[in-house]
């Protein structure tokens, strides 16, 4: 369950609830019974490391990127390629 930040807009008392999503937002403050207001700040989330990026889905229409262009193979300029090896059999 998500934990909610709550600061006392009369006395300032500031403190931490743990709510579902679907309790009502908290009221009254526990300390001096004036009106409550939910603080809001950042997210205890961090993404670390190299991620996704908005490019990682997209084709590289119009200009080839770095790995795009290493990735694609030049066809032999030969009348006839060598073979593949077949597998060994066990």
């Amino acid at each position: 369950m998500p934990t909610y930040a709550y600061a006392c807009t009369s006395c300032r008392h500031a403190f931490d609830a743990v709510q579902s999503f679907s309790d009502d937002a908290l009221t009254i403050c526990p300390e001096c019974g004036g009106a409550l207001r939910k603080q809001y700040g950042s997210i205890g989330v961090t993404f670390n490391g190299s991620g996704f990026y908005r490019t990682d889905s997209r084709s590289g229409a119009g200009t080839a990127s770095s790995s795009s262009a290493s990735s694609k193979t030049e066809k032999p300029t030969g009348a006839n390629p060598a073979p593949a090896a077949a597998p060994a059999s066990t």
